[in-house]
């Protein structure tokens, strides 16, 4: 039940050794990097990147008018032996994992005052996740987060938003040799607030990266997942669950830029969506360049459409300049609620509510799993089922 999609609006494709590559129509080869806000025009809504974000709702972030005033409160909760640092925009580490690649991401690296800057050291196997609390208290805000995993370590961070904000941020994550790391990125924003993030993982030879990125709140959420390889053999698994209602936007835009040889990646972001105007937006660009030769890389969307009224966006995109591949592939699926399901849960004395929470939670079931914190799990899964009360109280 967990991955099963009723009859939509599909798409699949795998490509393997020796079949012609497919060319998207945007390809990201070329995609623009800078720390500049003005290399960077004011979007109007007809480019390829802001086609899909209503603009009217991000309150000045994309055209320089939002001035910061405030009202934004992080908090990180690190066990012993990690470093947790507040440093000016001086700091010569921040920028490493990569440079902004759109208007709103270089005016949150221009505009932040203080960065948090968080250590795990060389060899560190953390039993304990880190913990970085956004809490928004109003107003407009810029942030910038760095994460270090020093070679060999292994970590888990927990970020969490809450409240309501306007908020432009950056987050860059930098993987040592043969570290690993888990992110778990939860935006369980009250429904006024906006957040568009740019998130950068450089991952390091041999080093494992996972993410999974968790959206339920928030009138407008706008996140830009970008991984970058560092050296041979690293492991890039992105994971995501949201659950869109009615007058939200959430979008998520992933790039996988495979430049290095026998890398792996992997992508499996599912989503549902009820109420009127709910749209949910999903972009999947992975780009593997001539060099990357044993490359690995699959990409998976699934959304679940409850209710009438609602609309989802989903594109995946795959660019390849080398046929010396392992395989590349990506699938995409769209869907009604399964009656059918239903029916048979309630032919066996299942109740209609129940019956329907079990659906939806058996659709998130194995992405919920990936966090790996049962705590953590099972507020998810709560807020789920919140979602699915309010819908039919």
């Amino acid at each position: 039940m967990a991955d099963n999609i009723p009859a939509g609006s599909t798409t699949e494709g795998a490509i393997q050794v020796g079949q012609p590559p497919q060319q998207p129509a945007d390809a990201r080869v070329s995609a623009f990097a800078s720390y500049n806000v003005a290399d960077f025009p004011v979007p109007h809504g007809r480019e390829e990147e802001w086609r899909f974000t209503p603009l009217e709702r991000l309150r000045g972030l994309h055209d320089g008018s939002a001035e910061m005033t405030g009202g934004l409160r992080v908090e990180v909760t690190a066990p012993e032996g990690v470093t947790v640092e507040t440093v000016d925009r001086s700091d010569a580490r921040l920028g490493r994992a990569g440079k902004p690649v759109d208007r709103v991401a270089a005016q949150a690296y221009s505009s932040f005052e203080k960065a948090s800057v968080v250590t795990i050291p060389k060899d560190a196997v953390l039993a304990d996740p880190v913990r970085i609390a956004v809490h928004g208290e109003g107003g407009v805000a810029y942030e910038h987060v760095q994460i270090e995993v020093g070679a060999f370590a292994e970590a888990v961070v927990v970020i969490d938003h809450t409240g309501d904000a306007t908020l432009a941020a950056g987050v860059e994550y930098v993987l040592g040799d043969g570290s690993k790391l888990t992110v778990v990125s939860v935006q369980d924003w009250d429904d006024t607030a906006v957040h568009v993030a740019q998130h950068t993982a450089l991952i390091g030879r041999d080093a494992g990266f996972k993410s999974v990125v968790v959206t339920f709140g928030g009138d407008l959420v706008r996140l830009h997942p970008r991984v970058i390889y560092g050296g041979p053999g690293g492991e890039a698994e992105l994971y995501g669950l949201y659950f869109t209602e009615g007058g939200q936007h959430q979008e998520h835009r992933l790039f996988i830029d495979h430049d290095t040889p026998h890398c792996r990646s992997n992508v499996a972001y599912k989503g549902a969506l009820q109420g009127r105007d709910a749209h949910a937006v999903w972009i999947g660009d992975v780009l593997i360049r001539a060099a990357a030769e044993g490359t690995d890389t699959y990409e998976l969307n699934r959304n679940l459409v409850l209710t009438d009224g609602a609309r989802v966006d989903s594109v995946p995109n795959l660019e390849i300049e080398t046929g010396e591949i392992i395989g590349a592939g990506h699938a995409s699926a769209t869907g009604r609620f399964d009656d059918e399901q239903l029916f048979y849960l309630m032919a066996r004395g299942i109740p209609h509510d129940e019956a329907r929470r079990l659906v939806v939670r058996g659709f998130f079931a194995e992405l919920v799993q990936q966090i790996g914190m049962a705590d953590l799990e099972e507020r998810l899964l709560g807020k789920i089922e919140e979602e699915l009360e309010a819908s039919v109280s």
